[in-house]
């Protein structure tokens, strides 16, 4: 997120602030709400984890951490930080490679709302997913927003943002990536088996996947839902998703 007065982008939070002080973020400085009680486990927490970087840490009052978080539940705490870093695909298959296993990668197509994106990152984090793909262009980044819902889930799952979702598709194919796709019509996702180089794409709030992404897709994937309401949110369909994948690459 950017603030217009210092330019500079922020994680709020007590829980994706601790997360990121543990990792190689790069980090400006600390900013802790006056009054806030110092004999808090999580904020000796943060204000040793800053010490140990050597950062500035600046008490403010509470008027000038809301105009920073633009109005977000920072609980009092929130870091000026560097740019997020994105990686890119070939940061992906080594993640993989690192931990000796098959490709188990996330495309988002126009995922618009940060809180899904932040959500999709924490269940991607937690099921093993090796790596999200996300557009550049018409689609959330990763904000403070993001890194918030994520909590701390960002720092740990790579992202790449590409200028093309239909050529990165083709590419991950060239690579032995097998792509499943969502839809209404398709295979159970229950069914679906996830073992080898495999990715799942979801469709954006509302209009699904692309066409143009969707001819690429290898096999279509469907939720059943017998509900008035025939569709899921984008994070609650990702985390079914993601979660039938981990259960078929690790099963009971």
């Amino acid at each position: 997120m950017k603030n217009n007065e210092t330019d500079a982008d922020f994680i709020i939070g007590r829980h994706p602030v601790v997360s990121a002080l543990k990792s190689d973020q790069s980090i400006n400085k600390l900013f802790l709400q006056n009054g806030i009680k110092s004999d808090d486990d999580t904020i000796k927490k943060i204000v040793k984890l800053a010490k140990e970087r050597h950062l500035v840490i600046s008490n403010a009052p509470k008027q000038k951490l809301d105009l920073m978080s633009d109005n977000q539940n920072h609980q009092g705490v929130i870091l000026s930080i560097a740019a997020f870093e994105y990686a890119d695909i070939d940061d992906l298959f080594e993640n993989a490679k690192e931990k000796n296993e098959a490709p188990f990668f996330v495309i988002l197509d126009n995922i618009a709302d940060p809180h899904n994106l932040g959500s999709i990152i924490r269940t991607a984090d937690a099921a093993g997913v090796h790596g999200i793909i996300i557009p550049k262009h018409r689609a959330v980044g990763l904000t403070s927003t993001v890194a918030k819902t994520s909590a701390g889930a960002i720092q740990r799952v790579p992202v790449a943002r590409v200028t093309n979702l239909v050529n990165t598709v083709k590419e991950l194919k060239d690579n032995g990536v097998w792509i499943f796709g969502t839809d209404m019509n398709g295979l159970d996702y229950r069914k679906w088996d996830a073992n080898g180089a495999s990715a799942v794409v979801i469709g954006s709030e509302g209009k699904g996947i692309s066409p143009l992404l969707k001819k690429q897709m290898d096999e279509m994937l469907t939720i059943p839902m017998v509900g008035d309401i025939q569709s899921l949110n984008a994070s609650v369909a990702a985390g079914l998703l993601i979660y039938q994948g981990f259960n078929s690459r690790n099963p009971l």
